[in-house]
């Protein structure tokens, strides 16, 4: 094989390999994080036209989920402390959807190429899944608290109140909250 081939193919496997899934740097800046990462803002805007979810509360949500990691994982469980016992969930990529759950997300938009670790997708998960809390529970679009705690939960779980029982995910949700109010204060002086 030619000296050219081999370097074509070594780059040809390099280009097909995964993409970026790190942490933009500012996450305290939703102006900034637009600027580093426009496909994610672009992407938000899709979801927040076709689902009317605010990207406030999306980015909120993303964040608290996987810190606009793009391949995020649950941490392994071990026993006795040394022997790996697998994940504690199938919670994958930025919107930390359960495997489930995203098959439910395929099946119902037919999106079945859809994947977890691509911001598009994970956005437009995210917009179902919250179209569907209106649906189910009534919580408004723009109730990131409330959304995030049925989307923790589940529908079910959330009509339970099963969340009263866990003072950590309702501190949580009070900090998703919080994230939302800020990046929508910060989206009204972002430079257009």
């Amino acid at each position: 094989m030619s000296r050219f081939l081999r370097v074509a193919l070594v780059l040809f496997v390099a280009s097909c390999g995964g993409g970026n899934y790190s942490a933009p740097r500012n996450l305290d800046n939703v102006c900034m994080l637009a600027r580093e990462r426009p496909e994610y803002f672009r992407a938000m805007k899709r979801a927040e036209r076709r689902w009317n979810v605010p990207v406030p509360v999306q980015a909120a949500m993303i964040y608290h989920e996987s810190r606009f990691v793009g391949d995020a994982r649950t941490p392994f469980r071990y026993a006795l402390g040394v022997i790996p016992m697998g994940r504690q969930s199938s919670a994958y990529g930025y919107s930390q959807a359960l495997d489930g759950t995203w098959e439910d997300y395929q099946r119902a938009t037919g999106n079945r190429r859809a994947r977890r670790d691509r911001i598009e997708d994970a956005t437009d998960f995210m917009g179902w899944y919250i179209n569907q809390t209106v649906a189910k529970n009534g919580i408004p679009h723009h109730d990131a608290r409330n959304q995030y705690l049925a989307y923790h939960e589940g529908h079910s779980g959330f009509a339970r109140g099963s969340y009263n029982e866990k003072a950590w995910l309702l501190r949580v949700a009070d900090q998703v909250a919080s994230r939302a109010e800020m990046y929508a204060a910060q989206l009204q002086g972002c430079p257009g």
